[in-house]
């Protein structure tokens, strides 16, 4: 490994042949420093992110690439759209996707190391890629960076570059949950045993559906990623102090990245580990908590497109549907409002209006109740979407159509 200056990663990087992939660590923690190096230093590159944030290089030249789109890519012309499990990723990088370049965001070096700090996700796979290619790994290490475990530590013998910087990571602005997120999430938390095992993402729906979790004993937290929700349970004494929680990459307050940095209880997986639904079956009682753009009568979700539109992907929702429902005990929800108030629009539909992301869950929540769909007919379970998840405005409309569809509603 070599620290360098910026005009010296410049001027390797400008020798770079072709058109060369770049991955880069996304979600919260791009390394916008070394990536603003890049994108002077290389007149034409394709650059690959999961949930790209705003503010990346957008010129002609840079062709996106992604199976997770965030804000910095979405809707965009150059967008290069690849459909995967989020699981699955490592694999596309290894056999279909190969990197040239691994832009990488670290903790300073220490004792032969560094660490991934708060998002490990894809980069090992994509680092292990780039190595068998000969391509290179550059670290955008960062005094501010939260120190963690598990497969966050890398040895800097596997990092060609090194760029210093002293920059404080984006942090999640504390909101107070809305009364539906609240409804929500008290539904959810109300079927959530002792000593589960859960899995939730970032938003309102899953800080609601942590916060109702207060009065419960012994929670253990295995996820792709979590936020400041688990933080609150960790205060409440709700966390069961043998088990590590468990994620890929975690997002939120200051508060939280304090608490993580240097705390043994926290390990940080690769995502082949956390998002493997074999692995995730072994936990018992493993409560899958995820939400969708829309639902429908056939306990279907989509989560991942506004029609023809890609708006996200399909992210881990469907590793941890599959893992759930294979868990003793396990529960795999789907969790949403159950009106857009924005669109002025129900979420239940009678049948999608775009792809499928995920079906066969457990159970479809909203504010409205809790509609137990697994090991039910289709007709019953439609009934129960119908009478329990729906929004009564939206009911007559959703009998009628579910009618016609073949399904007989009361």
């Amino acid at each position: 490994m070599l620290t360098v200056s910026e005009d010296r990663l410049a001027q390797v990087l400008g020798r770079l042949p072709g058109v060369p992939r770049v991955v880069a660590s996304g979600n919260h923690v791009a390394p916008l420093h070394i990536l603003s190096v890049l994108d002077r230093a290389i007149p034409e590159y394709r650059l690959h992110m999961l949930n790209a944030p705003r503010g990346i290089p957008d010129r002609a030249g840079v062709t996106y690439e992604t199976s997770f789109v965030g804000a910095g890519m979405r809707d965009h012309p150059r967008l290069a759209y690849v459909p995967s499990r989020l699981s699955l990723v490592p694999a596309l990088l290894r056999d279909h996707l190969a990197p040239d370049v691994v832009l990488v965001h670290t903790t300073e070096p220490s004792a032969g190391s560094v660490s991934l700090g708060v998002e490990v996700n894809i980069l090992p796979a994509a680092i292990e890629a780039a190595r068998a290619r000969g391509g290179i790994v550059i670290a955008q290490a960062n005094q501010q960076m939260p120190t963690t475990f598990g497969d966050a530590v890398l040895p800097t013998d596997a990092i060609d570059y090194l760029v210093e910087v002293d920059q404080p990571l984006v942090a999640a602005e504390a909101r107070d949950p809305d009364p539906v997120s609240v409804a929500i999430g008290e539904r959810v938390a109300a079927v959530v045993p002792d000593r589960a095992t859960v899995q939730m993402g970032i938003g309102a729906i899953p800080d609601a559906t942590l916060h109702a979790l207060a009065n419960h004993h012994e929670i253990r937290v295995w996820s792709e990623m979590f936020s400041d929700g688990v933080l609150a349970l960790e205060k409440a004494g709700c966390l069961d102090r043998d088990t590590p929680v468990t994620a890929s990459f975690c997002f939120g307050s200051a508060e939280l990245y304090d608490w993580v940095n240097g705390n043994e209880r926290i390990r940080m997986l690769r995502t082949e580990k956390t998002n493997d639904p074999g692995l995730i079956a072994r936990h018992p009682n493993l409560v899958s908590v995820n939400s969708a753009l829309e639902v429908d009568l056939f306990a279907q979700a989509n989560a991942s497109r506004l029609g023809a539109r890609i708006y996200s992907g399909f992210g881990g929702q469907t590793d941890f549907i599959v893992g759930a429902l294979h868990s003793t005990g396990g529960q795999a929800i789907i969790a949403l409002p159950s009106w857009h108030p924005r669109a002025s629009v129900s979420t239940v539909v009678p049948l999608l209006s775009g792809p499928v992301t995920s079906f066969q869950h457990s159970a479809i929540v909203t504010e409205q109740g809790h509609a137990q769909v697994w090991g039910r007919s289709l007709v019953d379970q439609a009934q129960q979407i119908l009478d329990y998840a729906a929004h009564p405005d939206a009911r007559e409309r959703l009998r009628v159509a579910g009618r016609n569809l073949g399904l007989p509603l009361r």
